[in-house]
């Protein structure tokens, strides 16, 4: 690194301009060359020629491949990059290292709420879960008669009260990967350890019954109710918000207490990225994922569609041929659900992914997987599945942010780490999010939304290891009941948001 580029591994033939650079500067990394045209701050520069069709490297990986003459000095990016074929080696299993445990002595604690069924949460909140876009409005009603008034403050162990709700539930298919996955989200937030109790609402003759979203936990403490059975609207908004009311003593009876960091579960989430996500945040939260890791806990990446083009780490990383292969087959599932819905796997970066530097999905899946750390990958899992291994685990979920982070937190996240280059305005009740900022600029220009700065890995040299504490420490800070941004900002209601996967009939 200078002051002006990044060079990322000696077998690179690109590098990353730290800041915008003007015609003709120096980039002093393997002789004399110069930029042939101005650059903008994140993007690519050639530092050799490359011929057309030839591979461009970045992280020592292959992102994609020349679509012209590109001489040294270039600006390297959509207009002269883009995809081709790769043949990936897998090397299943080749970097499966087992994970070294701290000591008991070193073991860490966090407050958190224990739960009758030896669950732990972060937060302790009261759930409202629609289980059709038709019983959404009453059980945001109801939510609001406890969160837009004074009641709350007689019970001040209870963070809130959630209104779950979503724009599905019928005109639906009653069968198949949608209702399951549908199914399996409803399931997983009703009896989630960040509620103290839930109440289902219904209206009555909705494809996905109340029925159906019976607790797999049998000391989850939900009830039900629907529309039509207590006859209209206003009577099922006052039995609601009676329900709830008797809920609140035994909620708020529930207090913080020393826990084991082994019962946190981290989501590990990136949107909005650019090509510093790769480079200092990502890695970062991947380091500190080992951390939390090594102390017994669990970290979950996701994002099936932004690992494409990566999946090989993945698989180097699994413990065995069996998770590896699952990880294989669904990126297979990806390739054909994409296709027959007329896309392609290099839809994404997005228009804002593009402006900050990246250019293919390769590049991006490359920096999202780096999220993951370094720990052997100990399951892979479907959609809002529920989480039963401890340490490294996916859980297969489109890019879309709030339709991931809804499937992690169903499977049983309990905090939430999400990574952004360009900003997001981002928050996921009943789960507490962390927001990291890949660049400086975005951090001091965004600080109200951002919760850390990872810029200063490259501004003030700051290591990924001591980068990586931070985040951690930040973790443990915030699952104990100091505010993110996010929480103090009021996001979080609006983004649940289930994988609708089938045909709307």
């Amino acid at each position: 690194m200078t002051s002006h580029i990044l060079q990322l591994h000696a077998n690179d033939n690109v590098v990353v301009a730290l800041r915008a650079l003007e015609l003709g500067s120096n980039i002093e990394t393997r002789g004399a060359v110069s930029a042939q045209s101005s650059i903008p701050k994140g993007h690519k520069i050639a530092l050799v020629d490359i011929e057309k069709d030839q591979p461009i490297r970045k992280y020592n990986q292959i992102i994609g491949f020349a679509t012209c003459s590109i001489s040294a000095g270039s600006h390297v990016h959509v207009h002269n990059c883009g995809m081709g074929e790769l043949d990936l080696d897998y090397a299943i299993s080749s970097a499966a290292t087992p994970v070294v445990t701290v000591s008991s002595a070193q073991r860490r604690t966090f407050m958190g709420y224990l739960r009758a069924n030896g669950k732990v949460g972060t937060r302790n909140y009261i759930g409202l879960i629609a289980s059709v876009n038709c019983s959404a409005t009453v059980v945001r009603f109801i939510a609001n008669h406890f969160n837009h008034s004074d009641i709350l403050k007689a019970y001040p162990n209870i963070d809130g009260v959630v209104a779950i709700h979503h724009a599905s539930g019928c005109g639906m298919a009653n069968s198949g990967e949608g209702f399951d996955n549908l199914k399996r989200a409803l399931v997983g937030y009703s009896q989630h350890p960040n509620f103290a109790s839930v109440l289902q609402v219904g209206l009555g003759c909705e494809v996905m019954q109340l029925g159906e979203l019976k607790a797999t936990d049998k000391h989850a403490v939900i009830q039900k109710m629907t529309i039509q059975a207590e006859g209209g609207t206003s009577k099922t908004i006052a039995a609601g918000i009676e329900k709830i009311s008797n809920m609140l003593a035994a909620a708020n009876a529930i207090e913080r207490q020393p826990l084991p960091v082994s019962e946190l579960t981290l989501a590990l989430q990136c949107g909005g990225s650019d090509s510093y996500s790769g480079i200092t945040a990502n890695p970062a939260l991947g380091r500190a994922a080992d951390l939390l890791i090594e102390q017994g806990g669990t970290a979950i990446l996701s994002e099936t569609s932004e690992i494409f083009g990566a999946e090989h780490l993945l698989t180097a990383r699994a413990v065995n041929n069996e998770v590896a292969q699952k990880v294989i087959k669904r990126i297979d599932w990806w390739r054909h659900y994409t296709a027959i819905n007329g896309g392609n796997m290099n839809n994404n970066p997005s228009p804002g992914n593009k402006a900050g530097g990246l250019t293919t999905i390769l590049e991006k899946s490359l920096g999202a997987v780096a999220k993951s750390g370094n720990t052997p990958l100990q399951d892979f899992y479907l959609y809002a599945e529920p989480i039963t291994k401890k340490g490294f685990v996916f859980m297969d979920s489109p890019g879309f942010d709030p339709c991931s982070v809804t499937g992690q937190v169903a499977s049983g996240a309990n905090i939430v780490c999400f990574t952004t280059g360009r900003g997001s305005a981002f928050g996921f009740k009943p789960v507490p999010s962390i927001k990291l900022a890949t660049n400086s600029e975005m951090y001091n220009f965004q600080e109200e939304d951002m919760d850390i700065n990872c810029g200063d890995i490259i501004d003030a040299q700051v290591s990924i290891e001591q980068k990586a504490q931070q985040i951690f420490e930040h973790i443990i800070k915030t699952a104990s009941g100091e505010q993110s941004k996010s929480e103090a900002l009021g996001y979080g209601d609006n983004e649940f948001v289930p994988w609708q996967i089938g045909a709307v009939m």
